[in-house]
């Protein structure tokens, strides 16, 4: 059975779907940014960032096991909702109990009710139906267009109301709670079936043992992404952490959004045909050569008119970003390109190599990143961020050689 039709499919709904949610992420962003000043941005970023690490840290892997599952996933769906329950429980409990120490850390008292409130958005999203990894697994991407859509305006809108009526960074998290609040009822009402508390030991099981080197990678792949953001909050302070953010927000986000789109489309096509060597190997590299064209034009008109384009977009009081944004360009483009070879290696339930490479960038970041940081800024850190990148390089080729050989 071929899958190129469906691959097609999805990728342009998935692209459509990309585009319109960071359309409006940006406008909401560029809005957001007029209103609020760098330090808000960073305050609203060391929430963030406490959230996405608790989240890594408890990740399950239950979305990858149910999409790499051959058999129907329905007798599973209520132990997995059972399992995002309890570990939105865990993390919300966290973030309150730690708040107050959290915000002693990165000196900013103003993150403080920021971390008390973002403690209900993972209790929340806990008790979203699984069912939703429906859309990946059965390829049905118009209806997720539609479903991701509506959960974003509903956050932009809320965000950008609240920031107008408050001036405060307290918007970003309101706009957090009505997605997610919208994503319950959505995912309920649009899809089948829907959970009810019971669990099955032996999914459990199921769970943990598959699921371990997604929980791995998972953890590296967040130091790699945020490890730089932490240590600029920390040693800067949240005004610099806000500039930094941005300035990852405008260059790096954009591109990677391209290889998204492309992973979330490939990876059930890719573990359907892992078998076929031949037939992946062919697969894989025509949509790398269509990532390259799609993210290097951007990365050359990042690179070269960084000054005129934040000038446009944000204003003045967002230059001090043009120093970093040429080297976040570079290590877009090369995360992207690169990058897209965990999708291959996480269909041929090779998660082990996801984090062997994360780790070797993880690595280079660390040992970077604090010397180039005290002695350049946030520009060092940009730099911390191409050489751990660099580092990845002869492990990925490595570990595609080896997949793409095998027979």
């Amino acid at each position: 059975m071929g899958y190129t039709k469906d691959a097609v499919k999805g990728i342009s709904w998935i692209g459509t779907l990309r585009f319109s949610t960071r359309a409006i992420a940006f406008i909401r962003t560029i809005i957001l940014a007029r209103i609020l000043i760098p330090s808000q941005f960073g305050a609203y970023g060391v929430a963030i960032l406490i959230v996405s690490m608790l989240e890594v840290l408890t990740e399950t892997g239950v979305n990858v096991v149910l999409v790499q599952e051959k058999d129907d996933i329905e007798e599973y769906i209520s132990s997995a909702w059972i399992i995002s329950i309890v570990r939105g429980c865990i993390i919300g409990g966290i973030i309150l109990v730690s708040a107050h120490f959290i915000s002693s850390f990165f000196h900013s008292k103003e993150s403080y009710p920021l971390l008390i409130l973002i403690s209900l958005v993972p209790i929340l999203k806990g008790f979203i139906n699984p069912s939703v990894v429906r859309f990946q697994r059965d390829l049905t991407f118009h209806k997720e267009f539609w479903y991701r859509l509506v959960i974003f305006s509903v956050d932009a809108v809320v965000a950008i109301v609240v920031a107008l009526i408050t001036k405060s960074a307290i918007s970003f998290v309101f706009g957090l709670l009505a997605g997610v609040i919208t994503e319950i009822i959505l995912s309920f009402v649009m899809i089948r079936p829907r959970p009810y508390f019971s669990y099955q030991l032996e999914f459990l099981k199921r769970i943990i043992n598959r699921g371990k080197w997604v929980t791995v990678s998972g953890i590296f792949h967040y130091l790699f992404q945020n490890f730089d953001n932490i240590v600029v909050g920390r040693m800067l302070g949240t005004g610099q952490l806000g500039l930094y953010q941005m300035a990852y927000t405008i260059s790096i986000i954009p591109i990677t959004e391209i290889t998204d789109v492309f992973s979330r489309v490939t990876f059930p096509v890719y573990a359907k045909i892992e078998h076929d060597r031949s037939r992946l190997k062919r697969a894989f590299l025509k949509t790398i050569v269509i990532i390259s064209i799609l993210t290097i034009p951007f990365g050359v008109v990042l690179f070269f008119f960084s000054h005129q384009l934040v000038y446009i977009i944000l204003g003045n009081k967002w230059s001090p970003i043009t120093v970093v944004l040429p080297m976040l360009a570079i290590s877009a483009v090369i995360r992207a390109i690169f990058g897209f070879s965990a999708t291959l290696f996480l269909a041929v339930n090779k998660q082990e190599y996801v984090s062997i490479i994360t780790f070797a960038s993880i690595l280079g970041l660390a040992f970077s990143i604090v010397p180039l940081v005290y002695s350049y800024g946030i520009r060092g850190a940009g730099m911390s961020s191409l050489i751990g990148v660099g580092l990845s390089f002869p492990l990925i080729l490595y570990f595609l050689v080896k997949v793409l050989k095998k027979h």
